[in-house]
């Protein structure tokens, strides 16, 4: 296919453009191809990363709504909060499964979350640069906002009233990898 001959000619170029005809069918063309090749549209998986396991704190130190910062699995990652919801969560620990923790910054642009948890909503933001807010209770998704990645979920674990830190679901911002 290529452009038909009575197709108008660009002013700046002089090349003939393209017409409704040859835009469609292309188009259409595309889509067949996507559909056709095997692996095109195949979901893709979380990334998953362990990064050791870190002892974040006590469960008998969490109280409903109150947020404890903590770092893992160093401090060149930012810091992290640990927050028990009252509800139960995507990927929530303890006898309710309510316990979750996340990283602090914005998936946008690194904006800090620190200080913007509504307990009310089980939500964190908005982020101060661009107002991403995040849902805690569904694996960090975006509610409203700039931001297109869910806020990254530690993954914990509880043994013997303790909580540990063993990994991270999503990619801190500003790194290549979270290892």
């Amino acid at each position: 296919m290529g452009v038909s001959q009575s197709a108008p000619r660009s002013p700046e170029t002089g090349r003939q453009c393209l017409d409704r005809r040859v835009f469609v069918l292309s188009g259409a063309s595309a889509v067949v191809v996507a559909a056709v090749l095997p692996g095109c549209a195949a979901p893709q998986k979380m990334v998953q990363v362990s990064n050791g396991r870190h002892k974040v704190c006590n469960l008998g130190d969490l109280a409903e709504g109150k947020l404890l910062d903590f770092e893992y699995p160093d401090p060149s990652f930012g810091s992290n909060f640990i927050v028990k919801l009252g509800e139960k969560a995507g990927g929530g620990i303890g006898p309710n499964g309510d316990i979750v923790a996340f990283n602090s910054l914005c998936t946008h642009m690194g904006g800090p979350l620190t200080g913007t948890y509504k307990h009310a909503h089980r939500a964190i933001g908005p982020c101060p640069f661009h107002l991403t807010t995040f849902d805690l209770t569904r694996f960090g998704i975006v509610i409203a906002g700039h931001a297109t990645e869910s806020l990254p979920q530690v993954r914990l674990e509880v043994s013997g009233g303790q909580v540990y830190a063993v990994g991270f679901q999503g990619l801190v911002y500003g790194r290549h990898q979270n290892a």
